[in-house]
């Protein structure tokens, strides 16, 4: 089995998957895990923890409506992938290029929600001075350190 390509698409679905990830939760609070042990993170409005200006909450306020829209219909087309992927894998006789079709449909709709979370990323920087630019990397990284998927959390408990 040649398992190079394979790896290569884990590598892409999971980087793109992680981007993903973070964007979410730089812009929306994570909500806990049932059972989870471990406080919830602190709600951040990002204006106010960046101590943006009034221009520059003007410029991000417009900035928001439409990434979180897309952002929520993306997630939304991944769910309904997802579980016609997990429902293809423990089906009475699963059909390999079904699950197949459906990982594609999965790694596609990851891509294009990495690049419009790069994209968004981006246009905050822009708006952004040097110490709001420093805030906002480090409130990602930290946040990003932190989470894990709900798939590693059901595989730990």
């Amino acid at each position: 089995m040649n398992r190079r390509p394979w790896t290569h698409y884990l590598l892409t679905v999971s980087l793109a998957l992680n981007l993903g990830v973070v964007a979410a939760l730089a812009l929306r609070p994570a909500p806990p895990a049932p059972g989870a042990q471990t406080p919830p993170a602190p709600t951040i409005h990002l204006p106010d923890h960046l101590e943006l200006s009034t221009e520059q909450r003007t410029h991000w306020q417009a900035l928001e409506p439409g990434f979180l829209q897309e952002l929520g219909a993306n997630w939304q087309a991944i769910r309904q992938h997802r579980e016609a992927l997990v429902r293809q894998v423990f089906a009475a006789t699963p059909d390999r290029a079904a699950i197949d079709a459906e990982q594609a449909a999965i790694a596609r709709l990851q891509g294009a929600q990495q690049q419009r979370v790069i994209t968004q990323l981006l246009a905050e920087r822009a708006l952004l001075d040097e110490r709001q630019r420093t805030r906002l990397m480090e409130l990602l990284l930290a946040r990003y350190a932190q989470e894990s998927t709900e798939e590693e959390q059901l595989h730990r408990d």
